[in-house]
């Protein structure tokens, strides 16, 4: 006889959507993108791969920030990094406030988060670790759009009928749709008044596991823009079903799980470690907080 369920276990479903592992923004100068994602954030640059002058790939924990040379990208929106010890990010803040000096950089102590723009206008807001991230201590673990009136219930049933993610409309601060895409990590669209500005060629990459399901319900609606590889395939527009209208743009990269990068490990180094105060044994960062059960 099966015994009483002790869990709901459908609290463990993700959907269609394992995760999503990088954000590509587009910046001028390596230099100023060193100071404020390595020095300032603290993050770390990849030592493995794409180790030239002209592109570089900074490790978030599980997830990256992929930052090819060329023109500014600026997301409509917010990223929201998980990551401990708001006091020691904030020192580190000051201390590339100069160097920085000229740009759109700063920062401001909020409650519950960090404000932080880069040097070309993204916006950031920093958390530390807590229940509302499940057991992540340093990763991605949003990104908050900005999309017009009237699109939210639109954009969750696009996610929910052509992606396979589980997706749902909440009202906060106005109307928005919440897309779960991987293990405690969410894209969310927020309806506003303000003027959208134009898609400027940001993309965001996520992993699926039905790769090919998207895939023929977006080559039948016209939406597939890149054939990138046999593990790889593009799409921009994010449209009402119904009528076709485009609710809004962004660019996804979308891997199988036979991609050869899926699940790379990424090392993370500990930016409380320095020369001058150094500890053996501490060099690294782990993106989990300990197991509770």
């Amino acid at each position: 006889m099966a015994k009483k369920p002790q869990y709901n276990r459908s609290t463990e479903d993700l959907g269609n959507v394992v995760a999503m592992e990088h954000v590509n923004v587009c910046i001028p100068d390596q230099r100023l993108a060193t100071l404020f994602y390595i020095t300032g954030l603290g993050l770390t640059r990849d030592p493995t791969l794409v180790t030239g002058v002209t592109n570089m790939w900074v490790n978030v924990g599980r997830n990256q920030f992929h930052l090819p040379t060329s023109k500014p990208n600026v997301v409509r929106g917010t990223i929201g990094i998980v990551m401990p010890n708001r006091d020691r990010l904030l020192a580190r803040l000051k201390l590339v406030k100069e160097p920085l000096k000229g740009t759109k950089f700063g920062w401001k102590a909020a409650k519950g988060h960090v404000e932080v723009t880069c040097p070309w206008g993204n916006r950031f807001h920093v958390h530390e670790p807590g229940k509302r991230f499940g057991r992540v201590a340093l990763g991605i673990a949003y990104l908050n759009f900005d999309v017009p009136r009237g699109s939210a219930k639109g954009i969750a049933r696009f996610y929910r009928e052509i992606v396979g993610a589980p997706a749902k409309v909440k009202s906060r601060d106005g109307t928005s749709a919440h897309v779960q895409i991987g293990h405690e990590q969410t894209l969310i669209f927020t309806e506003t008044r303000r003027k959208i500005v134009p898609f400027d060629g940001h993309h965001i990459q996520i992993y699926v596991a039905d790769f090919s399901g998207p895939y023929d319900k977006l080559l039948a609606r016209g939406l597939v823009s890149e054939e990138s590889s046999q593990h790889q395939y593009r799409f921009e527009d994010i449209t009402d079903l119904d009528t076709g209208e485009v609710l809004f743009t962004l660019d996804h990269e979308m891997r199988s799980l036979t991609h050869p990068l899926y699940a790379r490990p990424l090392v993370n180094r500990n930016p409380d470690q320095t020369n001058g105060q150094f500890g053996a044994g501490h060099e690294h960062r782990s993106w989990a907080l300990p197991y509770s059960g």
